[in-house]
């Protein structure tokens, strides 16, 4: 655990007001989702289930929350307000895990489970039950409390939760590879027979399993997609790259692709959309839709903050694109390009908009993948801006997704893997 991390019990949650990044109440939480893992290892906390005003519960993942602390929650932004559907391999802590009766490894005694706390993993946004609060003894009844000693345990101090190391469900092999990156969970599933994939998909979180399909070869994309239930396809799709989700929607029959982009939030169905538009070879059709953009005002440190999103890939975290407002792509004006070396040099009150490298040219929407191979390779850049005609930045595309479309279409099947050393050693899988 990260040194200095705030522990928070889970009892201290119930009922907490959860509002969004202007300060409104959406609404306040009623329970965790938390995924259990094989053997002693904490489960993952997944989100935490928020009942709305209108009394229905929706699912608020770890990722899209930026902050607990004195009896709130804050939210990131919009909400996917679909109610909420537990899944299989997730459980809920005061709804399943609480109250439950576990054995004390060290000493084989019985007890009650009180209270859990959870704290979040250094450097990363990912939040795990560390500790168990519990009281000795025999359970009582309604008429009959049986008090006992109380005591605060590591996770790995207690035995009646976790899952069995045998046994071939989802769950177990989720578990298995919870470590592997997406890259080599993708090559494991492509491997799988269709009917093990699909459950394995199933089980898999929304976030997840998006970073899966992105490495998938096509024809694996479809065939999953098309096994998940439709609103939770919508919100898989929402959760990857916007390039990513338009290329996959594209190969769907017409029918098929409206119905889902009609379940999406507008804001993900638009940028679907103009995605769509343009040609699948060029920098219009590769770029993503969410680069880092900013006002002329901003500062550097306001750009270093932006960067050290753990969720950006390091191409997009490169460089942050100044525009006169809107925020959000298309935008107004394009400006220039802020490289992140640069940012480093100058301290942290200089605006953004005296560091920027407005002598190189952006690419057009329309440029052709050979022209974008070119300026990568001329420039030594990791991503490039794409502006239209008339000076809006669109989007930027990224050093990965024009390699992928370089590539051969099988090559995620013939190259994934190193050849195999002289020594016979076999070479490290393909990590992205």
């Amino acid at each position: 655990m990260a040194a200095g991390a705030p522990r928070i019990f889970v009892s201290h949650l119930a009922g907490v007001p959860v509002f969004d990044p202007n300060g409104d109440q959406v609404g306040r939480v009623r329970d965790l989702v938390v995924m259990l893992r094989v053997g002693k290892r904490p489960p993952r906390v997944l989100g935490l289930v928020v009942e709305l005003s209108t009394r229905r519960r929706i699912f608020l993942p770890m990722t899209r929350i930026s902050g607990i602390e004195s009896g709130q929650v804050i939210s990131t932004g919009v909400m996917n307000v679909r109610r909420f559907e537990q899944r299989p391999t997730e459980r809920l802590v005061f709804g399943e895990l609480l109250d439950r009766r576990v054995t004390l490894v060290e000493t084989g005694e019985e007890a009650t489970v009180l209270d859990m706390s959870v704290q979040q993993l250094p450097a990363r946004r990912d939040w795990e039950i560390d500790r168990v609060f519990v009281r000795k003894g025999r359970k009582g009844s309604a008429f009959r409390r049986v008090k006992g000693e109380t005591m605060t345990v590591d996770w790995s101090g207690v035995s009646g939760f976790s899952l069995e190391e045998h046994g071939q469900g989802a769950e177990n092999l989720l578990a298995t590879f919870e470590q592997l990156r997406p890259a080599d969970l993708a090559n494991v599933l492509h491997h799988l027979s269709p009917k093990r994939r699909a459950e394995v998909a199933a089980a898999l979180d929304d976030d997840r399993l998006a970073d899966v399909l992105e490495e998938l070869p096509e024809d694996d994309q479809i065939e999953i997609l098309g096994k998940l239930q439709e609103e939770r396809a919508a919100d898989v799709l929402e959760a990857m790259d916007p390039d990513d989700a338009a290329d996959l929607l594209s190969e769907l029959p017409e029918e098929d692709k409206e119905r889902l982009l009609s379940l999406m939030q507008p804001g993900d169905a638009a940028d679907m959309r103009r995605l769509m538009s343009y040609e699948e070879h060029t920098a219009g059709g590769l770029m993503t839709t969410e680069p880092i953009v900013l006002r002329p005002d901003a500062t550097v440190a306001d750009a270093l903050a932006r960067v050290r999103n753990p969720d950006l890939s390091p191409a997009l975290a490169a460089q942050v694109y100044v525009c006169r407002p809107p925020d959000e792509t298309p935008t107004g004006k394009y400006l220039g390009t802020a490289h992140f070396q640069r940012l480093l040099r100058d301290p942290p009150y200089t605006l953004v908009s005296s560091l920027l490298d407005d002598d190189l040219q952006p690419l057009s929407p329309d440029a052709s993948l050979p022209v974008i191979a070119g300026f990568f390779a001329t420039y030594d850049m990791v991503a490039a801006p794409v502006v239209d005609e008339a000076g809006s930045l669109l989007g930027a595309v990224t050093v990965d997704d024009v390699l992928d479309h370089m590539l051969p279409d099988d090559w995620r099947e013939t190259e994934f893997h190193l050849e195999e050393s002289p020594e016979g050693d076999k070479g490290a899988g393909h990590a992205s």
